[in-house]
């Protein structure tokens, strides 16, 4: 009766670590990340999790070039993402539910249930609950589990096999046998990879049962062989389906040298020679971030899993046992083989560079358990050793509480230890969710109805590279549509009744360096007709000394002088066959710019204070001369420090800029007097 008490109170217990486990990542996940990390193969899966629900395998751009979306292959069935379905599939089942976050706090809780349930299996009740807390208290695991990533939900399906195949090896239960083989499959076909090294221990375990007692053993290993077979089986079919190649996993038709092995490595413009001796550095720095500062206690947690270690091997490692101390050789060495481990750790040279520095070593996520049952298993047989010693000195009370003091104490100080070593991430976490507050302020009472709002691409030609927060309905038909801005006439084409915005943003795009400081919704209007007119009245703050303007098409250029320049400055850009600047200014040459097909007109106003000081405003209007018809769009407006850094990442943002600087501007058509 009362080891039925006991259990049922360590069943009750485990639960309440799961809930604290779920109510931390949901507090972390919304309040740390509420726009997604630095790491934008987030938007990935919740795109690729969005084309699930609709029961799509694919998109279908209406526009070719403006809507590929980070990291999506491009085929002629369509686009389709690099990676596995499965972890999308967990975040679209939140979505089910009540929204993708839901999705984060259940595979959070069921992480920590399932390190409580391994390790109790090869130790005992105690140690797996203490392993439940080590896991739930490392910075690791709560940064990871609260981004869409798929770390934590492949090692949800590999603690669901490592724990179905214990009991099963302790029950001889088929059934459980059964689900250890369809968690494996599946986390084989989440990340294939991570599977195969997070399997190995378990696999030389079963192939040692099977020597000691085939018969009895053959049964439930083929079970969940046979099973955990046919989600490799099922992997492959995938393969054949989308990438048209069984053994060509999407990951390598997008970028045919990213994966593993040593040698050549390249994905998108990115390259290294990958080097065994570069694979040893980069792998012993990652574990060495591990161990020090991503695991609860940072050196303190590792060497109280050292100490677990050694209390097992002194009363004897059980074969069980050995599997889960094995996962520290597989993780480890497998991971060396693999250069994502050098790509997140950025610069070599300098310390917690690169996504490392915010999310930590993902790729060993794994590794938490291992790390998690020796810690609790040192913590537990230190304890037990800590009381022999001293009642052998003490009365029973007394080492009681000598023991229980130097518990408090050494849980404070890793509890020190992991607050000092979670704070560093957290906080550089929140210094990005700050800048992206300013970033998508323009969106903050949700994005408009009925819209397109079309996006700039400072790392390339893709949708949610950066803007990950910023994604589109799979069918393209939500209440606003996102598309790249370098072909608008074609998109107008393709959405004539929705309403066009541009989204600018002032500063580079460098969330880590606080920048973009400030962003704006433009509204985007299309004009046709004979002739074009671009009305602009630029801002001149005290004192200026001159204003000279530059009108340029196809690289040929026109000059003009603003003479006694005012408070602000009036220009008239009309455009037909030609283009020709009116206002304020005076021509400095005769000159004639020709407008033919569809052409950027660029005007550039210098406001000059001497001396080689001053700032520029860049006007850029689209302009599409077709069927003896001309077409415009609202122009692109940046405020630039000298007209050299002007390009994109000096946008004009209304309320921004020094007292007396200022764009208005007023787009019309008209037609020609008959």
């Amino acid at each position: 009766m009362a080891r039925l008490t006991d259990l049922r109170r360590d069943r009750w217990t485990a639960a309440a670590l799961a809930l604290v486990a779920a109510a931390t990542v949901a507090v972390v996940s919304t309040q740390v990340f509420p726009y997604h990390s630095l790491n934008h193969d987030e938007g990935v899966y919740l795109q690729q999790a969005a084309m699930l629900l609709e029961g799509r395998l694919f998109l279908h751009s209406p526009v070719e070039g403006a809507f590929r979306p980070w990291f999506f292959v491009e085929s002629e069935r369509g686009m389709y993402p690099k990676y596995a379905p499965v972890p999308a599939a967990m975040f679209a089942v939140g979505k089910l539910l009540g929204g993708y976050r839901v999705a984060l706090v259940a595979i959070a809780a069921g992480n920590v249930l399932g390190v409580v349930g391994v390790v109790r299996e090869v130790f005992d009740h105690r140690t797996g609950l203490l392993a439940g807390v080590f896991v739930l208290a490392s910075p690791l695991f709560l940064i990871d589990s609260s981004v869409f990533l798929p770390y934590a939900p492949t090692t949800l399906l590999n603690l669901a096999f490592g724990y179905a195949y214990l009991v099963a090896d302790r029950t001889g239960d088929r059934r459980v046998a059964a689900a250890a083989g369809v968690a494996v499959g599946l986390a084989f076909f989440s990340r294939p990879y991570t599977a195969v090294l997070f399997a190995a221990p378990f696999i030389a375990h079963a192939c040692w049962t099977l020597w000691r007692d085939p018969r009895g053993a053959l049964p439930r290993q083929a079970t969940t062989a046979v099973l955990g077979s046919a989600g490799v089986v099922t992997t492959l079919a995938y393969n054949a389906v989308v990438t048209g190649a069984t053994f060509t996993f999407p990951y390598q038709a997008f970028a045919p040298e990213d994966g593993l092995g040593f040698g050549h490595r390249e994905i998108l413009g990115h390259e290294i020679v990958y080097t065994p001796e570069l694979a040893l550095r980069a792998n012993r720095l990652v574990l060495e971030l591990f161990f020090t500062e991503w695991i609860a206690g940072g050196l303190l947690g590792a060497g109280l899993a050292v100490v677990g270690l050694a209390l097992a091997a002194r009363a004897g490692v059980t074969a069980r046992q050995l599997i889960v101390a094995g996962l520290f050789v597989s993780v480890a060495a497998g991971n060396v083989y693999f250069w994502g481990n050098f790509n997140i750790l950025g610069d070599l040279e300098r310390a917690g560079d690169g996504l490392v520095s915010a999310l930590g070593p993902y790729y060993h996520f794994d590794l938490l358990v291992p790390t998690a049952a020796f810690a609790a298993r040192g913590a537990v047989g230190g304890t037990r050793a800590a009381r022999s010693a001293l009642a052998e000195r003490t009365s029973r009370r007394g080492a009681r509480a000598v023991v229980l003091a130097l518990a408090l104490v050494s849980t404070a100080g890793m509890g020190g230890v992991t607050a000092d070593n979670l704070d560093a991430p957290l906080s550089e976490n929140m210094e990005v969710t700050r800048t992206y507050e300013d970033a998508y302020e323009p969106f903050e009472g949700g994005p408009p109805e009925n819209a397109v709002v079309l996006l700039p691409d400072p790392y390339g030609n893709w949708l949610n590279h950066p803007f990950q927060y910023l994604r589109n309905d799979p069918g393209y038909d939500g209440e606003t549509v996102y598309a790249i801005d370098d072909r608008p006439f074609a998109v107008h084409d393709e959405f004539p009744d929705r309403r066009f915005y541009r989204y600018v943003y002032r500063g580079a795009w460098a969330p880590y360096a606080g920048s973009p400081s400030a962003a704006y919704l433009q509204r985007v209007r299309d004009v046709d007709g004979d002739r074009v007119r671009l009305r602009t009245s630029v801002g001149i703050p005290d004192g200026a000394v001159g204003v000279t303007v530059r009108v340029g098409i196809d690289g040929r250029s026109a000059y003009y002088v603003v003479p006694d320049p005012d408070e602000d400055v009036s220009l008239t850009l009309l455009v037909d066959d030609r283009v020709r600047l009116r206002g304020d200014a005076r021509p400095l040459q005769n000159e004639t710019l020709a407008v033919e097909g569809r052409e950027n007109v660029r005007t550039t106003v210098f406001v000059d204070y001497g001396g080689g000081s001053g700032f520029a405003y860049r006007l850029d209007l689209p302009v599409a001369a077709e069927d003896g018809r001309l077409r415009a769009l609202t122009p692109r407006v940046e405020r630039c420090r000298n007209a050299r850094a002007c390009g994109g990442a000096a946008a004009y943002v209304p309320g921004t800029g020094p007292d007396g600087a200022f764009v208005e501007t007023n787009l019309t058509a008209s037609e020609r007097n008959p």
